[in-house]
């Protein structure tokens, strides 16, 4: 084998070994559904992995039952290439080491509809749609107007009733974040 051809056979091999690396790095995508796509939204600033806990209380409703409450998110998300880029906490608030952050409120739900038969995860919390009511510092997150929360798997309260008032439940949940203008 000639030398030529020794460097040629590397050179490919090199070439694919990367595109290889490259697609496995790459995750999978959901559309956010019709209902969740904000109209005036200028493009993508962000595409973030979350890994976390959403945290519930244990609270007595109005008409004397305890019931789990939604109390808080917790979660880091990562980038493609798993380096930590976010952190997400109360508010609903996100928020960048470079000191950039974005604090939202929801606008629109869906159900995580992303099986195979098109229905409901029942242990996976609602997609969303949340526009921005304040950002602060310049840098990643300066010019987010509106987060999606998308892909989400898990997040939901216990299905028994909660026994006593004050206890916290932390389910743990995966979701992909898009950041738009």
């Amino acid at each position: 084998m000639s030398n030529v051809f020794r460097q040629v056979c590397k050179a490919n091999l090199t070439v694919l070994c990367i595109a290889g690396l490259l697609a496995s790095c790459a995750s999978t995508r959901v559309a956010a559904p019709p209902e969740l796509q904000p109209a005036d939204a200028r493009g993508t600033i962000a595409v973030m992995h979350a890994s976390g806990v959403q945290i519930y209380q244990c609270k007595r409703a109005s008409d004397g039952r305890l019931l789990w409450t939604f109390l808080a998110p917790e979660a880091t998300l990562k980038d493609d290439f798993g380096q930590i880029i976010v952190k997400h906490y109360a508010g609903p608030t996100w928020e960048a080491p470079d000191g950039s952050k974005v604090t939202g409120k929801v606008l629109k739900q869906a159900p995580n509809t992303q099986n195979a038969q098109n229905a409901q995860e029942p242990d996976s919390i609602p997609l969303l749609l949340l526009q921005a009511t304040s950002t602060g510092g310049p840098g990643l997150l300066s010019n987010t107007r509106y987060v999606q929360r998308l892909n989400t798997q898990g997040g939901q309260a216990l299905p028994q009733a909660c026994t006593q008032e004050g206890l916290e439940n932390r389910m743990p949940y995966r979701a992909d974040y898009v950041f738009l203008e």
